[in-house]
């Protein structure tokens, strides 16, 4: 789904007045301040977008900061186990859950890349009737397994803090349906940059 951009010019300025001070969600992955700089420049790159490839590019760069961003603190907000109030204050809007009678299948990994030093790009194929996405880490061997994030997206998981120079294993499984989650995907493995 694509959002218009001054759709989310206007729901970024209205969650980040939202989460300013939040009695709840003290700690967001994105603080106000941190929203309001990347929206600003989202913004500005609007302003200056003339049609030029260069500048749509910037501007569309721009854009998927500020979307990575909500993402992030709605997962903040998923980790607080939250209710209708709780997600309406902190400016989101409660989407329809799934309440499908079916299994979950299990999730392919499509991609594994380090994205920067220490972070990598997990993609995984969408699945039907998944409402989330938990991720998992190992630097054993896959001997011990370490949460690393639950995602509301499939296409594109972003993974932090990772030791670098090592070689970390990384599996996923789908949650939602009737079962709550899928069996693990077969892990992928890659030397941390």
């Amino acid at each position: 789904m694509t959002f218009p951009n001054g759709q989310v010019v206007t729901f970024t300025t209205k969650h980040a007045g939202k989460i300013e001070g939040h009695p709840v969600l003290k700690n967001p992955a994105f603080t106000s301040t941190q929203i309001t700089a990347l929206n600003q420049t989202f913004s500005d790159a609007i302003v200056a977008a003339t049609g030029d490839p260069e500048d749509t590019a910037i501007m569309n760069i721009a854009k998927v900061a500020v979307l990575d961003a909500l993402r992030a603190n709605a997962c903040s907000v998923e980790a607080l186990n939250p209710n209708l109030q709780l997600v309406l204050s902190c400016g989101f809007e409660p989407c329809n859950a799934n309440r499908a009678q079916s299994p979950v299948d299990q999730p392919v990994i499509l991609l594994l890349a380090n994205l920067a030093p220490t972070q990598l790009l997990l993609r995984l194929t969408t699945i039907v009737n998944a409402n989330s996405y938990q991720v998992q880490t190992s630097v054993d061997g896959g001997k011990t397994w370490q949460d690393a994030i639950i995602s509301p997206k499939a296409y594109r998981i972003v993974l932090d803090n990772l030791p670098s120079a090592s070689t970390v294993m990384v599996r996923a499984r789908a949650l939602g349906g009737s079962t709550l989650y899928s069996p693990w995907c077969t892990s992928g493995s890659i030397v941390v940059t």
